[in-house]
């Protein structure tokens, strides 16, 4: 019974993660970018590095945090899109203790 249980969980994640939309936002204006994660929740979005040529990048983006993990927090991040090089939009991370704590002593 816990096997099939088991299996029965794997297959339910692996079908989420497979459910989420994959999108280029340099084919889109940053609104639509930003209009298509609020409508979906979370997408990803794959574009090419400005930095590395022929460099993939990816990453999840979400509209708020109910689609982070437990311990992760929405935080803003930029992607480039058909409209613009800077099209703000929110991922998923840890929270940076150590970098809060570096700017809380220095200061006291």
């Amino acid at each position: 019974m816990k096997t099939i249980l088991l299996a029965a969980c794997f297959l339910l994640a692996t079908a989420e993660a497979q459910a989420v939309s994959r999108y280029d936002p340099t084919r889109m204006s940053c609104d639509r970018v930003q209009a298509t994660i609020a409508r979906q929740g979370a997408v990803i979005l794959r574009y090419q590095s400005s930095r590395v040529p022929g460099l993939p990048l990816y990453n999840r983006y979400v509209s708020d945090a109910r689609f982070c993990s437990p311990g992760e927090v929405r935080s803003r991040a930029y992607v480039p899109s058909a409209d613009t090089k800077s099209c703000a939009v929110y991922v998923c991370k840890r929270p940076d203790f150590d970098h809060f704590r570096r700017r809380f002593l220095r200061h006291h």
